[in-house]
């Protein structure tokens, strides 16, 4: 059997042989009622990508969480009317115990912060907690949806080798030239500033998940909360 056939995500050319890029982009999640869905993630805070309402018996909604690359599917037509849960959605964030207050603040019904064995079905070997040393990928929490998709929060503070995407060179060029530009606006109107301490914070935005529009938000805020470094008016 040929590697190409053992592993269809394999290109082989002469002696070279490399793994196609496989992005994990959307989980389809299964819900009741796509209204109630659609009002419950928003709640969450995480951004509407799309609403499509296609004809009477199908509609699409995108969502997004903040800083994702990976989305969210659901709606109407898209999953049996009546569906089981999509079982555990992992979501990474950098301080759970931060994450999980401001779940609570939106409404959200999250359980006490554990640590152990995150990922047992039947919650053996969990212990209460966040983990002893406070290491990364282990601490949990966890909330669901009013249709029960549950969603598992980790800490993850140091990620393990090769766990993080780095962008080619001519995608980090293309958001180098958009920040360049972005920033012309904000260095004619500012008083005398370094521009890295504004691309910083665009570039953090933009690699985060926002759009251009609020990356140039949070470079402006940036800069008059630390800097006092503010555009004229």
């Amino acid at each position: 059997m040929s590697a190409n056939a053992e592993n269809p995500a394999t290109e082989t050319t002469g002696a070279e042989t490399r793994s196609m890029n496989l992005k994990l982009e959307v989980a389809i999640v299964p819900v009741s009622d796509a209204e109630r869905a659609k009002q419950f993630y928003a709640s969450l805070g995480w951004r509407e990508d799309a609403d499509f309402v296609l004809s009477e018996t199908m509609r699409i909604l995108q969502f997004t969480p903040p800083g994702s690359q990976a989305s969210i599917i659901f709606g109407t037509g898209i999953t049996p009317a009546v569906a089981a849960p999509a079982g555990k959605l992992l979501l990474a964030v950098d301080d759970i115990e931060a994450a999980r207050a401001e779940l609570i603040e939106r409404g959200v019904d999250v359980s006490e912060v554990f640590h152990g064995q995150g990922f047992s079905a039947d919650g053996h070997g969990r212990e209460p907690g966040v983990d002893p040393e406070r290491r990364s990928y282990g601490s949990f929490a966890s909330f669901s949806d009013p249709d029960g998709n549950e969603f598992l929060l980790q800490e993850v503070t140091d990620r393990l080798p090769g766990r993080v995407d780095e962008p080619d060179v001519g995608t980090l060029a293309g958001l180098l030239l958009e920040t360049a530009l972005h920033h012309g606006r904000f260095e004619k109107a500012a008083p005398a500033h370094d521009w890295w301490d504004w691309y910083a914070p665009y570039l953090h935005a933009r690699e985060h998940g926002s759009t251009s529009e609020q990356a140039t938000a949070a470079a402006d805020r940036y800069m008059e909360e630390t800097h006092d470094v503010v555009v004229s008016r």
